[in-house]
């Protein structure tokens, strides 16, 4: 694509996205508002709650300072003497993709890219190579949700990415040296004057390739003037990572579950504030004082502290007596934030509210399950939407380094597997299964113990469970077959 169509085609992805800002913008007010703006809050609940599902996500699926992934030779060579090789290969290249991404920002950007997934029900990372000489070859950033503009590819992902960046032209200068900025431009990228608030926007966009990989272009957009190419190029897998909680059929964008529980955020901050405006009748009281002249209900103002004046001898403003008092207020409250808590999952995923209270380990397991059992949908799509481009886009920097070896993660030659909590709740019970099966074989004497090959299930387990593959003896080689005379 030319410049041209790529401002073009970003322009309709702009107006297709339109309708939607403003039920995001709503959303980030309620749970996470700017800090020198937006909508006066009286109630936490929901930004409570969406803190602890972000920071619940990043431990359930990508834990750091922990392996949440490994990789692992297809089932075709997987029990030979080759595959048993390959194995260790493979265990060293994902130690040294987890050496990085421990050395890096990856927790840090990855929770606030969860934050635009729980608020928005979108969010966007991206990953780039650090320059040579930082302690890691990967930097990590998470691209605000106002900043990008998605289509869908033609697998169905969110593989067309436009982001918008206003940079000052001594910034553009230094990112893209090579590009033919116009010259009042290139002027005041030469000299070092150039004013830090005169930024310029420049579209980076990132399409896939009908041939293979992906293309990458960064257009200058100035006001009245055609766009300006400043930089091509190819990636084997595309920088930009995005990802959904949930999507209905037909729509690009992903919806969070804030936007589902919003009126019950609304409605809890609104019972909050006239309950803070009634406690603070009640605590300074509406005065009555006799006045010599009519009184005027006009100018009578219900106020904390506020004087009512009467005419002498009367009874003033008399209210209304209720026959009893019930205050719904807490009631109403109590059921508004237990929807919010259970709504984003902060009552399922987050730590106990007893400190006092021990879970048994059946009680983690069931616990964990139940996770599993909410963020199944979600989790099938954060896998094949974040986690596997992530490992296959930082392979890839690897490789081009040779740090890593030439890994395909098509399942036929290598696969990808998952070890995060989350990931594991299902092998833990596909284990707890197989013992079951070995302990009630056993049972059956020795004619039933040699239906089992003890090798072999105790190879199994350790796949199923995550056992690193130094743990396991290495196979022996195996025997030629006799050739007959």
């Amino acid at each position: 694509m030319s410049p041209a169509d790529i401002l073009a085609r970003l322009r309709r992805a702009q107006e297709r996205r339109r309708p939607l800002e403003p039920l995001w913008q709503d959303c980030y007010d309620h749970v996470l508002p700017p800090p020198g703006g937006g909508p006066a809050l009286f109630d936490a609940t929901a930004a409570d709650a969406v803190e602890q599902l972000a920071a619940s996500l990043l431990a359930e699926l990508a834990p750091p300072w922990s392996r949440w992934f490994g990789l692992a030779p297809a089932r075709e060579i997987g029990d030979t003497a080759e595959g048993a090789a390959a194995a260790r290969a493979l265990e060293e290249a994902a130690e040294t993709l987890q050496g990085h991404l421990d050395r890096s920002n990856f927790a840090l950007e990855l929770h606030q890219a969860f934050l635009d997934l729980v608020i928005a029900g979108t969010g966007v990372l991206l990953v780039e190579e650090a320059p040579p000489g930082e302690a890691s070859a990967l930097r990590f950033a998470a691209v605000p949700l106002r900043e990008a503009v998605l289509e869908e590819g033609p697998s169905g992902r969110l593989d067309v990415v436009f982001r918008t960046a206003r940079l000052p032209a001594a910034a553009i200068r230094a990112r893209w040296p090579g590009a033919a900025l116009p010259r009042a431009l290139a002027a005041a990228a030469r000299e070092a004057a150039d004013d830090a608030a005169a930024r310029h926007a420049v579209v980076e966009a990132v399409w896939p390739d009908a041939a293979q990989g992906y293309r990458y272009a960064a257009v200058l957009d100035l006001p009245g003037e055609p766009p300006v190419g400043l930089a091509e190029g190819r990636f084997a897998e595309s920088p930009f990572i995005a990802f959904r909680w949930l999507k209905a059929p037909g729509e690009t964008y992903g919806r969070g579950p804030v936007a589902k529980v919003l009126p019950d955020i609304r409605t809890a901050n609104k019972v909050v504030e006239l309950v803070l405006k009634n406690a603070s009748i009640a605590a300074t009281g509406i005065w009555q004082a006799e006045d010599d002249g009519v009184l005027n209900p006009a100018t009578v103002r219900l106020v904390p502290g506020a004087i009512i004046p009467k005419a002498p001898g009367s009874s003033g403003l008399t209210p209304l007596a209720a026959p009893g008092d019930f205050d719904v207020s807490q009631l109403v409250l109590d059921d508004l934030r237990a929807r919010i808590r259970r709504a984003l999952l902060a009552d399922r995923l987050g730590p106990l509210r007893d400190a006092a209270a021990r879970m048994t380990a059946t009680e983690v397991i069931e616990r964990s399950a139940e996770a599993a059992r909410l963020l199944g949908a979600t989790y099938g799509r954060l896998q094949a939407e974040l986690l596997t481009p992530l490992i296959a886009r930082c392979l890839a920097i690897l490789r081009r380094r040779g740090e890593a070896p030439p890994v395909m993660l098509d399942g036929r030659e290598v696969r990808l597997r998952y070890a995060s909590p989350l990931a594991q709740v299902q092998g833990r019970a596909d284990a707890a299964n197989t013992l079951l099966f070995l302990q009630a074989v056993r049972g059956l004497g020795a004619e039933g113990a040699a239906q089992v090959d003890t090798a072999a299930a105790a190879r199994w387990l350790a796949r199923t469970l995550g056992a690193p593959a130094e743990i396991l003896r290495p196979l022996p080689p195996p025997i030629p077959n006799a050739i007959e005379e």
